[in-house]
């Protein structure tokens, strides 16, 4: 039995979905953020030494992160489903967003979460004035203009087809779907960019997301 350590508002969920769209029963051992930290409890380390979510066991195996999992998953339980034929274009394109969502999506929404998180935490009043600076600074010469490249050239990709890896629903769009949630909560992703707005009304629409949010509980990346 494939058990999920599932944290509560992130990355795990789309482990969930993935679960769901392939059919696997699986359980689920749930940890919550701290609420003041928000880091995850120092129990997940029990599970893996980085104390990290997604991590799944399967048997004697425990695996983390996102990428890594899907890629388990889909190889040993998919057969066949939600990957392309190898040797096809949408195969490459398959990887390529599979590995795009992390490597080069996530790393500045990341970014903005933590100086959006120094700006509001409390601080020195006398130091309050000189971290906003360098924060706004950073936010504005580094951090918006990579996000908006990065939503622009997602916007621009998905137009060439229903699903980002071509017309046919895949575990890419399962990995993709994170940093866009992401990007809606907190980095201004709207309706200005309709295709990627209607992505992600296609995939709330799909019974395996809904029954996935029904087991792993509340999902909230405002936080």
């Amino acid at each position: 039995m494939i058990t999920v350590h599932h944290l509560n508002n992130s990355r795990s969920q789309r482990v969930l979905w993935l679960l769901e769209e392939l059919g696997l029963p699986y359980e689920i051992k749930r940890y919550e953020r701290d609420p003041k930290t928000m880091l995850a409890p120092s129990s997940l380390r029990e599970v893996h030494p980085l104390g990290k979510s997604p991590v799944i066991t399967d048997g004697e195996l425990t695996l983390a992160e996102s990428g890594a999992i899907v890629e388990y998953l889909v190889r040993c339980y998919g057969n066949g489903r939600l990957v392309p034929a190898l040797d096809t274009p949408e195969h490459l394109r398959y990887t390529y967003w599979l590995h795009y969502a992390e490597g080069s999506a996530m790393p500045p929404l990341l970014l903005k979460l933590i100086f959006d998180q120094i700006e509001k935490n409390p601080m020195p009043f006398f130091v309050r004035p000189i971290a906003r600076s360098i924060t706004n600074r950073v936010k504005s010469s580094f951090i918006e203009p990579q996000i908006t490249q990065h939503l622009d050239y997602m916007e621009t990709e998905i137009s060439k087809s229903t699903w980002f890896a071509g017309n046919e629903f895949t575990a890419a769009d399962i990995q993709i779907s994170f940093p866009l949630e992401a990007a809606v909560a907190r980095a201004g992703l709207n309706e200005s960019r309709p295709k990627l707005m209607a992505f992600l009304n296609l995939i709330h629409s799909r019974p395996a997301y809904q029954q996935a949010l029904k087991r792993g509980g509340a999902y909230d990346l405002l936080s």
